[in-house]
């Protein structure tokens, strides 16, 4: 199960590193321009807020992948973070409504964070 936290701790990493490049990928500088200034700064913010999460939670995972296994706070974590990205898919549903490979690909990244998350919580044996 160590090797699964690791692919998680990874994962996290990615999608940490994927949010660097929003304001490339998604051209920030012009469609953030039609935004009222507080909503302009409260996109960027929470990309910023969710780019440390993410490295955080990389970066716990790689470090701390035996005390995530052996403790009941570690399956607790493991747990939180499969359901961060299950709201995440269901999110998907509700405000992403676009018929598009993009985002049909997105959200498969979504469901297989989801399901990495879970599986040491569901396959622990302590």
């Amino acid at each position: 199960m160590e090797t699964i936290i690791i692919i998680c701790g990874i994962y996290s990493l990615l999608l940490g590193g994927f949010h660097l490049f929003f304001w490339t990928f998604f051209n920030w500088k012009k469609d953030l321009s039609k935004l009222s200034q507080i909503n302009k700064g409260i996109m960027q913010i929470l990309n910023i807020q969710m780019i440390f999460v993410f490295f955080a939670t990389g970066l716990i995972c790689l470090y701390f992948n035996k005390d995530i296994l052996e403790t009941n706070f570690g399956k607790y974590f493991l747990f939180v973070n499969s359901g961060f990205w299950a709201l995440r898919i269901v999110n998907q549903f509700l405000f992403l409504r676009i018929n598009d490979y993009r985002i049909h690909l997105l959200t498969f990244a979504f469901f297989i964070g989801c399901v990495l998350f879970l599986i040491p919580v569901i396959y622990q044996t302590n």
